[in-house]
């Protein structure tokens, strides 16, 4: 399969999937990941297009979970109740 040809089957597969999105997509670690995957896909085999596209939901998915330990109060995090105390005997 020709390059164009490859590039042009991702891009409709891609159309429908962002019509289906009526709100504005929030892109925070998708532009990094995407240039790392397409670096790390064109050395692996000519694959910088599908390397870019994992990079992106993976910089997303990565973007999320820091924002997400970011907003988490700073001693919630790790806390664990602490055991009874244990009665003494008499």
């Amino acid at each position: 399969m020709r390059k164009s040809a490859a590039l042009a089957a991702v891009m409709l597969a891609l159309i429908p999937a962002s019509a289906m999105a009526p709100v504005p997509a929030e892109a925070k670690g998708c532009l990094k990941g995407a240039v790392v995957g397409g670096v790390a896909g064109h050395y692996a085999g000519h694959h910088g297009v599908l390397g870019a596209i994992g990079g992106c939901i993976v910089g997303h998915h990565m973007a999320n979970e820091k924002a997400k330990e970011q907003a988490a109060p700073q001693g919630a995090q790790n806390v664990q109740p602490s055991p009874s105390p244990a009665p003494k005997p008499n």
